[in-house]
């Protein structure tokens, strides 16, 4: 009991009165916020630089690398998807159906790009992800086993390349190993030739057998800034191309070197 009406008394002690400090306190806050409303940060300004730190979106991340046109922005050159391995001429596929196992077959992908299926036929594949095989080949064989249930399998595949053309010391086809860019994929290829035009290299890339877009780069101008945050990357599939003369006077040559479709390069956005 004692304790208790000890604890109380102190409960019960007259506080001092923060009036004064109150006081002091609100003018120090007024006096502070007047001073800094003369460098805050506009809130648009504030806006504009939060957008620019938010990291790249997923969507853009996990974009489909070659087999599909892309969008055409400059992050389809600069940032490295590894994405699903897309079907080319070559491969081999095996296809198992457990419980008709008279179907089970091996795919070979031809030159054109179409695997024979049996009791189907003819079916191009080159450009698909195995998944969306997989889904061709149930919709494929719905009218003939019902709920189709097989096992698809990619037993040989083609190794990532890069081709380096025209007025490089070592031309020719090169292992693709991860990301690369032009300027690492020229280093690989010995780098140019003394009478290469660097202000004028051009990489040629294929999305379909019919479908080829080109982009024209200024490598000499990117070394000239030392600067090659624009440097592209590579994706499988690409040639790159160095002319020792202006492009204009090679287009009789270019539109002969077999990419099934030719592009003007100066018709192409710089």
């Amino acid at each position: 009991m004692q304790d208790q009406h000890r604890r109380y008394h102190v409960r019960a002690r007259p506080r001092l009165s923060l009036r004064p400090y109150k006081t002091a306190l609100i003018a120090a806050m007024l006096m502070g916020a007047t001073t800094l409303m003369g460098t805050a940060t506009p809130p648009a300004a504030a806006q504009e630089a939060l957008r620019v730190a938010v990291p790249q979106s997923t969507a853009t991340s996990q974009r489909e690398p070659p087999g599909t046109p892309s969008d055409g922005t400059a992050s389809e050159w600069t940032h490295w998807t590894n994405g699903r391995y897309r079907i080319n001429p070559g491969d081999v596929l095996e296809l198992r159906f457990p419980f008709v196992p008279e179907l089970d077959q091996k795919l070979a992908v031809q030159p054109d790009g179409y695997v024979t299926l049996m009791e189907i036929g003819d079916l191009r594949v080159q450009g698909q992800t195995i998944p969306q095989l997989r889904a061709h080949l149930r919709e494929a064989y719905a009218p003939i086993v019902r709920d189709p249930v097989f096992t698809l399998v990619l037993q040989e595949f083609e190794e990532p390349y890069f081709v380096a053309a025209g007025e490089v010391v070592r031309p020719g086809r090169y292992d693709l190993r991860g990301a690369t860019t032009l300027t690492q994929a020229l280093a690989y290829a010995g780098g140019p030739t003394g009478k290469a035009r660097l202000s004028e290299v051009v990489i040629f890339r294929h999305y379909t057998e019919e479908t080829v877009t080109a982009r024209k780069v200024d490598v000499k101008a990117m070394y000239g800034r030392e600067d090659l945050s624009e440097d592209p990357l590579l994706r499988p599939g690409d040639t790159i191309f160095l002319p020792k003369s202006a492009l204009g006077k090679l287009a009789p040559v270019l539109s002969r070197v077999g990419l099934g479709l030719y592009l003007n390069p100066f018709d192409i956005g710089r």
